[in-house]
């Protein structure tokens, strides 16, 4: 298809769509409420509809005081008699798919279930709606003279009493229509193949021949297929190999680690990054700005949310909160509402609002990632921006890392422990990790408190990992590629002794 149809047909959805977008940011509420209250009477004859009593409930106050906030364990007896192939237990429409989650390490897995609505108006209504804004911000895109390179961490799909799991990214290849799979590589085949290894090679084979214009996978595992592609061709950076390319759609874990190492290979100031965030239970929120890096929440994907103070997380105080009462610059847990089924389910991740107007947020990381033994409260945002800074003063990279605490004994004071995994290693380590100890005291005052006169917490240990360390922890669980992800932030020591253990063999 020519290049000018093409645009012309993006530009016609685009019109159409702003109309819509622009209803939710003139009237966020009012749609969250509406939505709402269509997700309730679709499924008021449902099993949970009718424990509910769905027919009568007419305002969120109703819908909160009777519905539990759950997690996945509370789900787990209904969506395994979904997956055997009973109906209408959550949601009125047969549940074919269900999607896999990866998780860190061989714990057992999550099957979230995703709907016939889930993937139509919420995982692809996403993908057309990024393009759409990524295109209204950039004119003169040429996104459409090639392809896009997706890197997913699809494995082949699996049956069982007809339904179908797997990872999220091959339910969506599996479904893709036919023009998003005639605008990506690698081919289907190729993007379905079980072994991460062998299918990075094959990726790197054939996506060398193609013009590429953008990418879109997760960073950690994206910087390893490009790394790979420039040891393959021996070329410097990616543009001597795809001069179109313009643009990266990324997401699944933060990028603030990888910033410098992909600016290095991408040498180009106008080259553009967008970031998304999706995961198994539905896509959440999309960049809609170039260089910056708030995400709109996109509150009419047939997702309606709620949130939680992470300063009342967990305690007798726990409060939960509609859209309309969060506060800016309050670190939230969310809840969701899905199409897919899932009723006031805790999905683990925590945000920022940057913005309530429009409401714009931060993804600032996981409700179980997270160091809080010694009251420091210590997030993965946090340790990101001192990474980064104290990276900055002393030249080096950092490819990986996870932290732990160093629990109390006796009369020893407790302490964190870090074991990091450096591109560019520091010349002096202890230089290092002073100004990665000052710079954790200025992102966190509670860090910083507890580390005053080492009252309560003594100077981290700090421990310099052998080169693919992570990459061979994970491998050694099964879990290279796609959306797999090391665990950053622990207030056990299990990841951490693992991986000491791996770096001392």
């Amino acid at each position: 298809m020519p290049i000018p149809i093409v645009n012309s047909i993006a530009s016609w959805f685009l019109k159409k769509r702003f109309h819509q977008i622009e209803l939710f940011l003139k009237y966020p509420i009012d749609v969250q409420e509406e939505l709402l209250q269509n997700l309730i009477q679709k499924a008021k004859h449902t099993e949970i509809g009718k424990q509910y009593d769905f027919s009568t409930i007419k305002s969120y106050q109703e819908y909160a005081y009777r519905v539990p906030v759950t997690t996945y364990e509370e789900n787990q007896e209904r969506i395994e008699r979904a997956r055997k192939g009973e109906h209408n237990i959550f949601w009125p429409t047969p549940i074919r798919w269900f999607a896999k989650s990866s998780g860190t390490t061989n714990a057992k897995s999550k099957f979230i279930p995703v709907s016939s609505d889930s993937l139509e108006h919420c995982h692809y209504a996403a993908s057309k709606d990024l393009l759409c804004m990524y295109l209204n911000n950039n004119p003169d895109s040429q996104l459409f003279v090639g392809k896009g390179l997706r890197l997913g961490g699809s494995k082949e799909l699996y049956q069982e009493n007809g339904t179908v799991f797997g990872d999220l990214s091959a339910i969506l290849i599996d479904n893709m229509p036919f023009w998003a799979e005639y605008s990506s590589t690698p081919k289907n085949e190729i993007s379905l193949m079980a072994d991460w290894e062998t299918k990075m090679q094959a990726i790197v084979n054939e996506t060398i021949k193609e013009k590429v214009t953008s990418l879109a996978g997760v960073p950690s595992w994206m910087l390893v297929l490009l790394n790979n592609v420039l040891e393959t061709t021996g070329k410097e950076d990616l543009f001597e190999i795809w001069p179109n390319l313009e643009v990266y759609f990324h997401g699944g874990v933060s990028f603030e680690p990888y910033i410098e190492q992909y600016n290095k290979i991408l040498p180009r100031g106008n080259f553009r990054y967008y970031e998304i965030y999706n995961a198994s239970e539905g896509f959440f929120a999309i960049q809609d700005r170039n260089a910056n890096k708030e995400l709109l929440l996109m509150l009419d994907y047939g997702i309606f949310y709620e949130f939680i103070p992470m300063d009342t997380y967990g305690t007798a105080k726990e409060t939960i909160i509609p859209l309309a009462e969060v506060e800016e610059g309050k670190n939230y847990a969310i809840i969701i509402t899905t199409n897919a089924g899932l009723w006031r389910y805790k999905i683990g991740d925590t945000v920022r609002f940057t913005s309530i107007h429009p409401y714009r947020i931060k993804v600032t990381g996981r409700t179980k990632h997270h160091i809080n033994a010694f009251g420091e409260e210590l997030i993965i945002e946090n340790a990101e921006a001192a990474l980064r800074k104290a990276s900055s003063l002393t030249n080096t990279e950092v490819v990986d890392y996870t932290a732990a605490p160093i629990f109390m004994e006796g009369k020893e004071k407790g302490a964190h422990e870090w074991i990091i995994e450096f591109k560019t290693p520091p010349k002096d380590f202890s230089v290092f990790s002073e100004e990665f100890d000052l710079a954790l005291k200025e992102v966190n005052s509670d860090y910083e408190a507890k580390r005053f006169n080492n009252t309560t917490l003594k100077f981290p240990t700090i421990h310099c990992a052998r080169e693919r360390l992570f990459y061979d922890w994970l491998k050694g669980n099964g879990k290279l590629g796609g959306q797999h992800k090391v665990p950053r932030l622990s207030n056990s020591r299990n990841y951490i002794e693992e991986l000491l253990t791996l770096n001392a063999q």
